[in-house]
């Protein structure tokens, strides 16, 4: 399955540019990344586990793009992203055991609320606000719970990372898509790593894929620096909403079938 046609090849390196740089901004990189694979032929379980090959590419270039500009102090943010590799870890182990219906019910209209919570919120911006939350509290309990929910199931990570950065620790917006993404990259790590023990992952693919995550994610990361609320906070609401469609769009949602259509 590795040994992929060039022009799928060109396919899904197009697919990780464009994911990484959605995804260096305002997250919801998967929503291509993972379609494109399924479309080359892919099956499900080398799909993700690929995935998280890739999107190691897109969430380090942009980390470190964000820490040269001073946007993010990566040696200071790492006890945040081991806690998110090892929440992810449990949870890529959890996977393999606990069907993810439940989160696939309940996701899209999460996601809804995220974008409804930064598109009417007047006063998310680029200014930082009074932090809810200890940092070390918020280290213990939030980070390692979606990395958890990241190894599990995955999509909306980076806007539930937002959620709280913006929200619990009074980040201004640019802030917390720059930590955003070390943390992505801790809980990507994780599930990378038991993936790799389960021998589902295409490292020809995945390493193609990388490259244009890493170009994709540097670009995207410049631009959201560039922009700053102006184009994070619109892009967040368009990428949470239009993942919510997706997933509900999906003939296996559990409400779908609930519903019977």
């Amino acid at each position: 399955m590795s040994d992929l046609a060039v022009h799928l090849l060109v396919f899904l390196f197009i697919a990780g540019f464009i994911a990484g740089f959605i995804d260096s901004i305002a997250g919801g990189g998967g929503m291509i990344t993972i379609p494109a694979m399924l479309i080359a032929g892919i099956p499900p379980l080398e799909t993700l586990g690929t995935n998280k090959l890739q999107s190691l590419f897109g969430s380090g270039s942009a980390s470190l793009s964000y820490a040269r500009h001073g946007h993010v102090d990566l040696k200071e943010q790492l006890p945040m992203a081991l806690m998110s590799a090892l929440g992810s870890i449990f949870g890529a182990i959890l996977a393999t055991v606990v069907p993810a219906d439940a989160l696939k019910g309940v996701l899209p209209f999460l996601l809804i609320a995220i974008a409804v919570y930064f598109g009417l919120k007047p006063n998310v911006g680029d200014i930082e606000r009074h932090r809810r939350i200890s940092a070390f509290l918020f280290t213990l309990t939030f980070v390692p719970l979606i990395g958890l929910y990241d190894g599990v199931f995955g999509p909306g990570t980076g806007s539930f990372f937002m959620l709280g950065f913006v929200s619990l620790a009074g980040y201004g917006i640019l802030k917390a898509t720059a930590h955003t993404k070390f943390l992505n990259f801790g809980s990507n790590l994780g599930a990378f790593i038991v993936f790799v023990l389960n021998g589902v992952v295409l490292w020809k693919v995945g390493l193609m894929m990388g490259v244009g995550q890493f170009l994709g994610a540097q670009l995207g990361a410049r631009y959201a620096m560039a922009k700053g609320a102006k184009i994070i906070k619109p892009l967040l609401v368009i990428v949470s909403i239009a993942l919510a469609i997706r997933l509900l769009a999906d003939p296996a949602h559990p409400l779908r079938i609930w519903l019977g259509v």
